[in-house]
């Protein structure tokens, strides 16, 4: 009787530690997920990013930008809303201070809490600029066309980071070491992450029809991109980050052609905190799983990558040229999937820009206002080429 008492007792006392366990696990599980938490812990490792120059001021030849030579003397105040990364780093500093030096008049007032506020404080008339690190979202450009009744002229203003996590670091596409596979087409990323659709939305925010194909262009063996052997009937484990994070859009923009179909087993992961505290990403959980399977493709930041994994060429035609992801294709900006610090403004068609913030946007995208760039050595300076497109704008 006294042995069957103690069984009951010990019984009793592991079902309640495994409970108070089971309760703590969910409790911390909770508390990794906890959106404020992580907010806390990103802004954190934002800050410490942001007193670092990631590449040498004088690794880029800018002799071939223009100098900034004022048009006009202006005057007034530019108020920039938006994106972080400008103060989080130096840059809102070095092209303040530079701007003033040449056009003392204008004052400019910076209000740089996330990139989220950037194209609502324009049609709400609050900024005169809205920046950003990312293309302005489907439903901010279609309450911007309800407002004024015309599109939002957008600028870039410097090239996204190589490998430096939030200032819009170039994405690549992954695969497995063991992997035959070293390029890809943007057709054939299709196959692989997209699916079946009746159409997509094209640059013109218009729905277009022709974008629309069938499901025998899915991709989900190896064997159908030419893998022969043990890889031939193996099938493309897919890996990607929650769809709502900007990164997945900077995929499904340009080769799922703006439909958002997504491969239907594909794996997709959240940055979250471990109980340890550790601040895991999304980019980073794709690379382990990477790591691991033989058989997996995804993408994310060459920052992540693992010692079983690769980065593979992309090519956005058929016929090529397939370009590798590096430092200076991404600098040259002929690396197809990089990113774009962008400024935002309100400009009618046919219209002159305010002269304030022309010559403010003119400075930026001159010789003086990239070297700021590279300075701050984060993002990456416009070639000559990409800056006069972008003036072209302001005309």
């Amino acid at each position: 009787m006294v042995r069957s008492r103690r069984v009951v007792t010990s019984w009793v006392s592991v079902g309640f530690a495994t409970i108070a366990l089971m309760a703590s696990v969910c409790l911390a599980q909770q508390d990794e997920k906890d959106p404020l938490k992580l907010q806390a812990e990103r802004n954190r490792r934002v800050a410490e990013r942001g007193k670092q120059a990631f590449y040498p001021a004088d690794k880029f030849d800018l002799k071939n930008l223009l100098a900034y030579k004022p048009e006009t003397k202006a005057a007034g105040t530019i108020r920039i809303w938006g994106n972080n990364y400008l103060q989080d780093g130096e840059l809102k500093k070095y092209w303040e201070e530079g701007f003033r030096k040449f056009q003392p008049n204008v004052k400019i007032e910076w209000n740089l809490k996330t990139a989220a506020i950037a194209i609502g404080s324009l049609f709400s008339g609050a900024s005169d600029i809205g920046a950003t690190g990312r293309r302005v979202l489907w439903n901010e450009r279609l309450a911007f066309q309800r407002v004024f009744s015309h599109d939002v002229l957008e600028i870039a203003v410097a090239t996204g980071s190589y490998n430096v996590p939030g200032w819009t670091n170039a994405l690549g596409v992954f695969v497995h070491k063991d992997n035959p596979v070293n390029k890809l087409t943007y057709e054939q990323l299709d196959g692989i992450f997209g699916a079946t659709r009746d159409g997509g939305w094209g640059e013109d925010f218009a729905w277009h029809t022709e974008y629309a194909r069938g499901p025998e262009k899915n991709i989900r063996t190896w064997g159908q991109l030419g893998l022969t052997g043990e890889w031939a009937d193996k099938p493309i484990n897919v890996y990607g980050l929650n769809l709502r994070y900007e990164q997945s859009l900077r995929i499904a923009d340009p080769i799922l052609k703006g439909s958002d179909k997504w491969n239907e087993n594909i794996h997709l992961y959240a940055n979250y905190l471990k109980a340890d505290g550790e601040f895991s990403t999304a980019a980073q959980q794709v690379m382990d799983h990477l790591n691991s399977d033989r058989y997996g493709i995804g993408y994310g930041g060459v920052s992540n990558l693992k010692p079983q994994v690769k980065p593979i060429a992309l090519a956005v035609k058929n016929g090529g040229p397939f370009v590798e992801l590096t430092l200076e294709n991404v600098q040259n900006r002929t690396y197809p999937l990089l990113g774009d610090a962008l400024f935002y403004v309100v400009r009618k068609p046919g219209t002159p820009l305010d002269p304030k913030l022309k010559e403010f946007i003119r400075y930026v995208l001159s010789r003086e206002g990239q070297e700021a760039v590279a300075r701050d050595g984060k993002y990456l300076p416009l070639t000559a080429e990409a800056a006069a497109e972008q003036l072209r704008k302001l005309q």
